[in-house]
């Protein structure tokens, strides 16, 4: 063999893999004790696969920067160090246990690798169950990466089993106080099926609050709420629960009592036949779901290499669905039986339960006596508005919405503000779930055609006015129109929809582009509409401004109006508005004082 084809061995540095873990891998060094529970556990179920009757237990023993984790599990022998302790990213599932590897926590070796975070001296000392006449072995390692290794005499470990012992790293003996060991071993561990102790104090907590047997409805109820409150923090509206028997799954959702936004982290907690996985699952419910909170233990879903997060696969996706179905079921069941609590429910959750029937007819259907949306009757739901008005009117924006509705209130026409999120979408669906209804999306046309038209003559006295006015907003691509509505407070109505903006988007890009794009957008013109600021002939005001003498002074007051009209529509300015806001603004006040300069100032 030649010197260029000698095979050489990796050379791992520790110190690099451990600040590696600490800082990328795992969140806190907190997962240490996790990985500790974790290889007992798996232990132990390993010495039960071949001897059922084998004590299962676990202790746990801090103080003074020390630790010593004590199992009843397989353990092992001086090979059995050799082959899986001292070398990396060996498991000890991988070799002669794969009938049982099912049953396991840990899927990737790492192992006691982990405890180097919060540890600068590992101490293991371990006696095989499966070779009962072998001695005693003790593993040392040290952060710098040396170990030994030696066998013990046969009374050193009486008993199968493992004892590891920790000695905490300068700066990290926190980790190792009895108060935070006993708090870690809690959270991580109150789910296993062993038992658990640190000193005499008892970590696990069976069966599950959800499975446990309650003297009433009442004291369940009960039962749960104090569970959120200390898994989570607050008392929730109600708990779902959650039973998914063909891919193990079993747990409970908690109803947020307060609205949260879609986006928040959703923040399930997840364990791992018992072992906590996660407190920050955020995959594991579809995202509508997003008003409750989860607890659950699951046999089936895949951990990640950190076993912090859940691995995105077929089987992750199977569960969210299934657990979706579950909550739906719960709210059905609400509509059904329970209208008063699915009101309270409602009147927090709306907007989850909206994203919900989007994507789904059947719970459209069932929820639409239920649902409320802002309309110009009130707030209602679209069954009970559908009942009332032949046509289902709608904007898409809050801002159309606020410049017509009380225009087309007064004018007996039906809006619902579509503005919100999902609801637009959802009245657009509502002809499926109630055959026969008529939808529509409110445009200036609809508005402009329900006010009612001035007297004709009138309306050519007013020719002059209403000339000099148009020219004034022409350049800001309104047209100005003279009605008649109520109420009569309102002087102006600015109706801008969405076909207007788009025309008036599509002729700004036209004039900034190039060659080539201003001939496509060109292209795109159609029939060119326009907003319309709509002036109320029934208002005293719009009368003494159209009867003014003075063309400028009239023009000035119009530009006011249009001014006025867009503030009260709530909708954002143009630059090109607010100049001319700005300058109507300051015109009016030179009229107001100087009365008698205006001829001799223009």
């Amino acid at each position: 063999m030649t010197a260029d084809h000698i095979p050489h061995t990796f050379q791992v540095d520790l110190r690099g893999l451990v600040d590696l873990l600490s800082h990328h891998l795992y969140s806190s060094p907190k997962v240490y004790l996790r990985e500790l529970l974790q290889n007992a556990v798996d232990a132990i179920t390993a010495r039960r696969a071949e001897q059922p009757d084998a004590p299962a237990r676990v202790r746990l023993y801090a103080g003074e920067g020390r630790l010593q984790v004590e199992d009843s599990g397989i353990g092992l022998t001086e090979n059995d160090v050799h082959t899986l302790l001292a070398t990396i990213g060996r498991s000890s599932k991988r070799d002669g246990l794969e009938s049982a590897r099912a049953e396991f926590l840990g899927q990737f070796g790492i192992g006691l690798l982990a405890c180097f975070v919060v540890a600068e001296e590992i101490r293991v000392v371990s006696r095989s169950a499966r070779t009962p006449d072998a001695p005693p072995v003790e593993w040392t390692a040290r952060d710098d990466g040396s170990y030994t290794v030696r066998t013990l005499p046969p009374d050193a470990r009486t008993e199968p089993g493992t004892t590891v012992y920790l000695s905490a790293r300068p700066g990290a003996a926190e980790w190792l106080e009895p108060a935070r060991v006993t708090a870690l071993a809690r959270d991580f561990g109150s789910l296993l099926p062993y038992d658990v102790r640190v000193g005499d104090e008892p970590v696990t907590d069976l069966p599950a609050v959800w499975e446990r047997p309650h003297s009433s409805p009442a004291a369940r109820r009960i039962a749960l709420a104090r569970h959120c409150h200390e898994q989570f923090g607050f008392t929730p509206l109600d708990a779902i629960d959650l039973e998914v028997p063909l891919a193990g799954v079993r747990g409970v959702a908690y109803v947020l009592p307060e609205a949260v936004s879609p986006a928040r982290r959703a923040g399930h907690r997840v364990h791992l036949k018992g072992m906590l996985l996660t407190e920050r699952a955020d995959d594991l419910l579809p995202d509508w779901a997003f008003f409750v909170r989860c607890v659950i233990d699951t046999d089936s879903l895949r951990p990640t290499a950190s076993r912090e997060s859940l691995y995105a696969d077929e089987t992750l996706a199977a569960v969210r669905d299934a657990l979706g179905g579950r909550i739906r079921e719960w709210l059905t069941a609400l509509a059904a039986g329970d209208p008063e609590r699915l009101g309270q429910f409602l009147s927090v959750h709306h907007l989850g339960v909206k994203s919900l029937a989007r994507h789904d007819p059947e719970m459209l259907g069932i929820m639409l006596p239920w649902l409320p949306f802002e309309t110009t009757d009130g707030r209602l739901s679209l069954e009970e508005f559908a009942r009332r008005h032949p046509v289902v009117h709608f904007t898409r924006t809050v801002e159309e919405y606020r410049q017509v509705a009380p225009i087309a209130s007064a004018q007996g026409i039906g809006v619902v503000n579509g503005g919100y999120t999902y609801d637009a979408d959802l009245v657009e669906l509502l002809p499926r779930v109630r055959p026969g209804t008529a939808v529509a999306e409110l445009d200036a046309d609809t508005v402009t055609a329900h006010l009612d038209a001035v007297d004709p003559a009138e309306e050519l006295a007013l020719a002059g006015f209403l000339t000099a006015a148009r020219t004034r907003l022409d350049a800001l691509g309104c047209d100005v129109v003279l009605r008649t509505f109520h109420p009569l407070t309102v002087p102006a109505l600015h109706l801008d929809d969405r076909a207007a903006r788009f025309e008036r988007a599509r002729a700004e890009e036209e004039t900034q582009a190039d060659g080539l794009w201003a001939g496509i957008l060109g292209s795109l013109r159609g029939s060119a509409p326009r907003a319309r600021l709509v002036l109320n002939h029934h208002n005293p005001l719009v009368r003494r401004i159209s009867a003014l003498d003075d063309p400028e002074l009239a023009g000035t007051a119009t530009e006011a109006l249009y001014g006025q009209a867009l503030m009260l529509a709530q909708r954002p300015l143009r630059p090109a508005d607010s100049a001319l806001i700005n300058r109507a603004f300051l015109d009016l006040l030179q009229w107001a004082t100087h009365p008698e300069g205006q001829e001799e100032s223009r």
